[in-house]
């Protein structure tokens, strides 16, 4: 219900052509430090630190087109089907809305996927995230390339 509500937010602050909300710098800073947080936890499959920062609810849209829910996608980076080896990064946009927030985060990943060969692919994930008790955590992505 969080994710919907956090939509329909921003789908109406667009709408109405309002400007959007200033983002305080503290929460723009720690969504960017999450972003950071969460693709070191990948590299290192550190799953405490995964199932931490994604929500209960979260859901991944693959650049392939696959969805997983948090439990799948925790999974595949456990078991080896999504193994990440680095990634840099080239733009990081964050939008606040309350406690509701949007990142596009652009990084040049070096990856194994689905049994395939390691590769590095510029990868461009469009979030979205929700405060939780005063913290940030995950509750949508859609992977794609740029």
């Amino acid at each position: 219900m969080g994710f919907i509500r956090c939509m329909l937010n921003m789908f109406v602050a667009a709408a109405f052509l309002m400007s959007p909300v200033v983002a305080a710098s503290d929460d723009e800073s720690q969504i960017k430090a999450l972003y950071g947080q969460m693709c070191k936890a990948m590299v290192q499959k550190d799953m405490a630190t995964m199932n931490e920062i994604h929500d209960d609810d979260f859901q991944l849209v693959h650049m392939t087109g696959s969805r997983m829910n948090k439990k799948e996608y925790l999974d595949a980076v456990k078991d080896g089907t999504l193994n990440y080896y680095s990634m840099e990064h080239d733009e990081i946009f964050v939008t606040v809305d309350g406690d509701c927030a949007t990142l596009k985060g652009k990084s040049r990943v070096n990856a194994a996927v689905y049994g395939g060969g390691r590769h590095t692919w510029r990868l461009q994930q469009d979030m979205k995230l929700k405060k939780v008790r005063d913290k940030w955590r995950f509750i949508f992505s859609q992977a794609s390339t740029y």
